[in-house]
């Protein structure tokens, strides 16, 4: 009797749960095979975006272990077993992680914005959070810069992403702003004239945009001029050095006067 009670019991318990057994195996089976065809969408996707790739394997990775978990939650439901309670535990661990790397989630998610909308990429010369340097890589967390003067500059993407970016390199050129100041005793037409000559003169300095040269203003002491030429963004620092120099050179040759003491200043605006 105990062995007839057993073999009745197994039984039934093939009849109520092989369907359920042969749902969930199909289920994991088919679900498996369109995870597949998701990612291979997705990545594709991503190639032809020229995403970084750094961000596409995490994409990728995030996109899959997603997929894989809705589908053992889907997996687990059909043979019976409550997943209500589960989602709650995954649930709370997604928020106790989630407080647990406030700034590294923050950090993380401002490299996928900037990995996805580009406001810079690799090479670029920004300026950002008060640095100036090219940017030498952009990781997940992080952004590395090489600052002027040759110094590792590493801002992390939370701040970086949401703070203002200015982009030296997108234009491809620069205009360099200079102020001269002479005399009063100076003739402003010839003046014009030799800092005009010295700007057409330099073959590093483009001709269109034309530089040009205007009086600024009437200082307390000189007529300063604003002095514009436009360069390539490599050359900004060579034009804005041998600028300033053969300016003084051209000036004392031509025998204008130039104010002591007297500051060359970069306009930061425009």
């Amino acid at each position: 009797m105990d062995l007839q009670n057993w073999i009745d019991k197994g039984y039934d318990l093939i009849i109520n749960f092989a369907p359920k057994v042969i749902g969930a195996i199909l289920i994991w089976v088919i679900g498996s095979w369109v995870i597949k065809l998701i990612i291979k969408g997705i990545k594709k996707a991503l190639e032809k975006g020229d995403y970084d790739i750094s961000l596409k394997k995490f994409l990728l990775n995030l996109t899959t272990w997603t997929f894989k978990i809705l589908l053992i939650v889907i997996v687990l439901g059909t043979v019976g077993v409550e997943t209500t309670s589960f989602a709650a535990i995954l649930a709370a661990a997604g928020l106790a992680v989630g407080l647990a790397l406030q700034g590294s989630l923050a950090n993380f998610a401002g490299g996928v914005l900037i990995m996805l909308f580009k406001p810079f990429k690799v090479g670029d010369l920004i300026e950002c959070q008060g640095e100036v340097g090219t940017v030498k890589l952009i990781e997940i967390f992080t952004t590395k810069l090489t600052g002027l003067s040759n110094k590792e500059i590493i801002i992390p993407n939370g701040v970086l992403s949401n703070g203002n970016i200015v982009n030296y390199s997108t234009e491809g050129t620069r205009r360099v702003d200079l102020i001269f100041g002479v005399g009063y005793d100076s003739d402003i037409k010839k003046t014009k004239e030799v800092l005009m000559n010295v700007l057409t003169s330099n073959p590093k300095i483009l001709k269109d945009p034309a530089p040009t040269v205007n009086v600024l203003e009437l200082a307390d002491s000189s007529i300063n001029f604003a002095v514009r030429p436009w360069c390539e963004t490599a050359d900004y620092w060579s034009v804005y050095f041998e600028t300033t120099e053969n300016t003084k050179e051209a000036l004392d040759a031509a025998g204008i006067d130039i104010p002591y003491p007297h500051q060359v200043e970069i306009q930061k605006k425009g």
